[in-house]
């Protein structure tokens, strides 16, 4: 949910934004895409570098302005160690956080544009009262919208591994939101003055989670984090529509009736058609394959990468799809071109 307000919308300029998307009242996710006459437009970005200001964050949420989002996310990052030489030639190993500020950068958006913004809150890395802090540093901002997510192992570590007294599963953070929600810390002592319950969306995996033992297991898992009280699902990228199609039929199937938002991710780099089936563990259709190896420099890859979205966008558009959420890393100009055709 967010605070009252009369936006800012670039396409309009100062005044109040005629947009549907625009909240008169506190709305959470799943209302704001109720009310969406079509399909939602949304986006994920990052808070920026340690020390590297907002200026290029900005500059983004300003150019993806004119398609008139309905909501942001933004993610948040893990500690993460390195080891630092010393003068005496000895290493020491040092916590460093690369990109801090989710927080922060979440509120100074729904300040400064009117957006509706939903931060990431995740078990990596934090502790049962890092996240309950967190919690109540959102709720003095206004902030009641949340991805929960697991989130990521730490990059020297061969497996996920919880923090010392930290959630280890998706599930074990939701309860404790939930706890939070009905007016109690985790300790179990009661919240004086509770404030607006959050409201949550997860992930999911049209290809499967890497982790999961099989399909239908991580079904399962996600039809387990509806049941605690999740309003919708977010997927993990993929480039073949086919697969989500089928993906939510058998969520259908199984029992699950939230709506499940695509995440769509245009390519823009030669590197991607390796370094993305291996991150995020979705194949891409050989079809695009195909096109991709026939593109010799990044910026060829990067039209092939527009086009082939446009009409997957388009497709999942004429099925029904409710938002198309768009992982907007390195992809922002491509972003901006697909949402001036589809929007």
């Amino acid at each position: 949910m967010s605070y009252l307000y009369t936006p800012i919308c670039a396409k309009e300029g100062a005044g109040r934004c005629l947009s549907p998307c625009v909240q008169k009242k506190e709305m959470n996710v799943i209302d704001i895409i109720r009310n969406k006459q079509g399909t939602a437009f949304s986006y994920e970005v990052l808070p920026p570098l340690k020390g590297t200001g907002t200026e290029s964050l900005f500059q983004t949420i300003e150019r993806l302005q004119e398609f008139q989002p309905c909501y942001v996310n933004i993610t948040t990052h893990r500690s993460e160690y390195v080891y630092k030489e010393l003068p005496s030639g000895l290493m020491q190993r040092q916590k460093i956080r690369r990109r801090p500020g989710t927080i922060a950068i979440a509120a100074a958006i729904q300040q400064k544009y009117g957006v509706h913004v939903v931060p990431h809150i995740v078990c990596s890395g934090n502790n049962r009262e890092d996240l309950e802090y967190m919690m109540l540093d959102l709720q003095f901002l206004g902030v009641s919208d949340l991805l929960v997510l697991r989130g990521d192992k730490a990059r020297d570590e061969s497996t996920f591994k919880p923090t010392d007294d930290g959630p280890a599963h998706a599930t074990d953070l939701i309860e404790q939101i939930n706890r939070f929600n009905s007016g109690y810390f985790w300790d179990g002592t009661p919240i004086q003055v509770p404030g607006v319950p959050f409201e949550y969306g997860v992930a999911c995996y049209p290809e499967k989670h890497e982790e999961a033992a099989n399909p239908e297991s991580d079904l399962q898992a996600l039809k387990k984090k509806v049941e605690m009280g999740a309003g919708y699902a977010v997927t993990q990228m993929f480039f073949d529509n086919q697969k989500y199609f089928d993906f939510q039929e058998r969520a259908r199937q199984a029992g699950i009736d939230v709506p499940i938002i695509p995440g769509i991710k245009p390519l823009t780099k030669l590197s991607q058609l390796t370094v993305i089936p291996k991150t995020f563990h979705c194949d891409l259709p050989e079809t695009l394959h195909a096109e991709a190896r026939k593109c010799k420099t990044d910026d060829e890859l990067k039209q092939l990468g527009v086009e082939w979205t446009v009409e997957q966008c388009r497709e999942l558009m004429k099925a029904g799809a409710p938002s198309l959420h768009f992982y907007s890393m390195g992809a922002v100009d491509s972003i901006y071109q697909i949402a001036k055709l589809i929007y």
